[in-house]
């Protein structure tokens, strides 16, 4: 998740519906802080994808469809990106479902393929998958991945072929604010670096932070009033190069300080209205 990033998929808030009246009137429902405002949004998202761009990644976008919601910008909850292909999800938020399908038709004329799917009684959302190393998998337990969609993506990564092997492990979240809110392990933890990872560390299981002490990880703690500005959601470029929200000022100079390159971009309308920052919205589909 630190490498190089050279290709990533984005949904601009056109491709999500953001402009038409009738999806956009469900923002209550979907658990926006208030009404999206088009235009902004869309305008924040261009600025996003130009710092991509810049960082030399190429950018695809996902196209237009019927069945995407407002939620469908946060591309990178849908699909998991492996070396075998993607790996499509099973949202626990139910109308998040009809992504990981727009994705793998998307990424098949692309020629990336379908490597596996994650099915009921299992529910994942990528926003709760994070790779410690190209070995080892962290994933959330709770109410957008269960314990089923654990099981299914371990079994996906087993193999007989013990190169392919990876490790899947449970990650418990907290109850937060309730199973309508969207708390993934993503909110709470971003991989900066192979060795430095910005945690939301009170919110995090005991177990959880042993883990990265046990891995002799360097932790780099949020400013916790900046929490509820998404904080923690940091996409690494590679070679130490951040993309984090402009609003969150004291975290974004404790990672400067720890000798990142924070880039940034505003984040009032495309992230904090929707509760999703840089990394929801980016799937990244190829490092180096």
């Amino acid at each position: 998740m630190t490498g190089e990033l050279v290709r990533v998929m984005v949904c601009p808030p056109e491709n999500a519906g953001w402009d038409v009246s009738g999806k956009s009137a469900a923002w209550l429902q979907l658990g926006f802080q208030h009404a999206p405002d088009f235009r902004v949004a869309q305008r924040q998202h261009e600025i996003l994808c130009e710092l991509l761009t810049g960082a030399g990644a190429e950018v695809l976008r996902l196209p237009a469809s019927e069945s995407l919601t407002l939620d469908a910008v946060y591309a990178h909850d849908a699909s998991l990106a492996t070396d075998h292909g993607l790996i499509l999800m099973n949202p626990g938020k139910k109308n998040r479902v009809a992504e990981a399908r727009e994705h793998a038709n998307f990424c098949r004329q692309i020629g990336i393929p379908v490597f596996g799917e994650i099915r009921l009684p299992g529910t994942s959302e990528s926003g709760d998958i994070v790779w410690l190393d190209s070995r080892t998998l962290l994933v959330g337990d709770g109410y957008r991945t269960n314990k089923a969609g654990i099981e299914q993506l371990r079994a996906l990564l087993s193999s007989n072929d013990s190169a392919k092997n990876a490790e899947v492990l449970p990650a418990p979240l907290p109850y937060g604010s309730g199973p309508s809110a969207c708390l993934h392990l993503m909110s709470l933890m971003s991989m900066l670096d192979e060795q430095t990872i910005l945690v939301d560390l009170p919110w995090l299981a005991v177990e959880t932070v042993e883990l990265f002490k046990a891995h002799e990880f360097r932790l780099i703690e949020i400013e916790y009033s900046e929490r509820e500005t998404l904080a923690c959601n940091v996409l690494a470029l590679g070679q130490k190069r951040l993309i984090a929200i402009e609003e969150n000022v004291k975290t974004n100079q404790r990672m400067r300080d720890a000798g990142f390159d924070v880039r940034t971009f505003p984040g009032s309308e495309i992230c904090i209205n929707g509760a999703g920052g840089p990394t929801c919205l980016t799937r990244p589909l190829l490092r180096k």
